[in-house]
């Protein structure tokens, strides 16, 4: 496991603020032998499908320029001419081949890691020049595993070198008895094929290097437990993300709720400010359930809810501000209401069959004790006789 430079045991998984901020350093994994792969077998297929021409190119430019007419002897301002001529003719020779390289050298970076532009990776840093670090690196495991693929392959690349060559020695004795031309292009054409072979052996070599940076790059981002919960303090006292947290909660809580409306067997409304969704099940309830409640547009939203799916909604002003006042989701009601519940459920049961996108069904007078009665604020409610006295 890896160790903090206080000796701390790094074991726990970095979070993505901390890969973020990495990534900003410009500490993001990367693996030189797959941007080498990459490199290697575009050169090759760009030799592969560009080289012939290159080399007749290169054969005419050279026939041209070591047999030259005898004007050029006799004109000095030609000779030059031709010189220029044949070093342009080079220049564009290479263009698309070059054009080729470039875009392999932009994309691998994207194959691991991505393009990452860090100014602070860039920066000046003491730590640097600290000799004792640099003698430790000597012998890290990363050190090791270097000095391991190097050896890897210079012994792999040695080794199919040596195969090819020893295979393809009849094809490289029988050049001699080739035209010249014909023997540039054939031999051209089988070093292309030795090249591709040799940097596809690389293959090897990459699938154990990029697994490789990915662990040692997970390795030195994990942070201690104690790093972990001071960044989860330091994130969720930032008031911009407390609020984030809130407003998600909220809106969980607003789902989660609104995906029992269906389920209730009525809405008491007051009629427009308050809604309260009940539900009873005489054989898993002791009592009826407030199942989603809310006020305004929360309340609105309910009442879409309930005539959507057919649940009844009944306005009982008085009796839904004691329920939204009085308990919350998910408790059963209040004792002191059980009869005006029961009236009320009375009457639902009277309505069975009866489809809710009516418009609201009204009930009055129905037994609520002074002590639930309240205002649309949440105050208890005076009766006349009291204000009177």
């Amino acid at each position: 496991m890896a160790d903090n430079e206080d000796g701390t045991e790094k074991t726990e998984e970095p979070t993505g603020k901390r890969l973020e901020e990495s990534r900003e350093k410009g500490q993001i994994p990367r693996s030189k032998d797959l941007n080498t792969f990459v490199m290697l077998m575009m050169s090759a297929v760009g030799f592969l499908t560009l080289g012939g021409e290159m080399v007749r190119q290169i054969m005419a430019g050279l026939a041209k320029g070591l047999q030259p007419g005898r004007h050029y002897f006799y004109d000095t301002t030609a000779m030059m001419g031709l010189f220029v001529d044949l070093f342009m003719n080079g220049i564009w020779l290479m263009v698309p081949f070059v054009a080729v390289m470039a875009i392999a050298a932009l994309a691998s970076p994207i194959m691991m890691g991505g393009w990452a532009f860090s100014t602070q990776a860039m920066a000046f840093k003491i730590s640097k020049l600290n000799p004792a670090k640099g003698i430790a690196n000597m012998f890290s495991i990363k050190t090791l595993v270097e000095l391991f693929k190097s050896i890897a392959k210079f012994v792999l690349v040695m080794s199919v070198a040596t195969g090819l060559l020893s295979s393809q020695i009849g094809l490289f004795l029988g050049l001699g008895a080739e035209p010249v031309n014909q023997a540039i292009l054939h031999a051209g054409n089988a070093m292309a094929w030795f090249y591709l072979i040799l940097a596809f052996t690389m293959i090897a070599v990459v699938a154990i290097d990029v697994p490789f940076q990915l662990w040692n790059h997970n390795q030195q981002m994990k942070m201690t437990l104690q790093e972990v919960k001071d960044e989860a303090k330091n994130s969720e006292g930032r008031p911009e993300v407390k609020q984030q947290i809130r407003r998600r909660q909220q809106e969980i809580a607003m789902n989660r709720m609104m995906q029992d409306v269906p389920d209730a067997d009525v809405v008491v409304t007051n009629p427009t400010h308050f809604a309260v969704a009940l539900k009873y099940d005489q054989e898993n309830m002791g009592a009826p359930r407030i199942v989603a409640k809310g006020a305004d547009l929360i309340a609105l939203q309910i009442r879409t809810v309930a005539q959507k799916h057919d649940v009844v909604m009944i306005s009982a002003p008085p009796l839904a501000r004691a329920l939204y006042f009085s308990a919350e989701i998910g408790q059963e009601i209040p004792q002191g209401l059980y009869m005006a519940i029961a009236q009320l459920l009375a009457h639902v049961y009277q309505l069975d069959g009866v489809v809710a996108d009516m418009e609201d069904r009204v009930l009055k007078d129905l037994p609520i004790p002074e002590e639930y009665q309240m205002d649309a604020e949440g105050n208890p409610e005076v009766n006349s006789a009291e204000q009177m006295v």
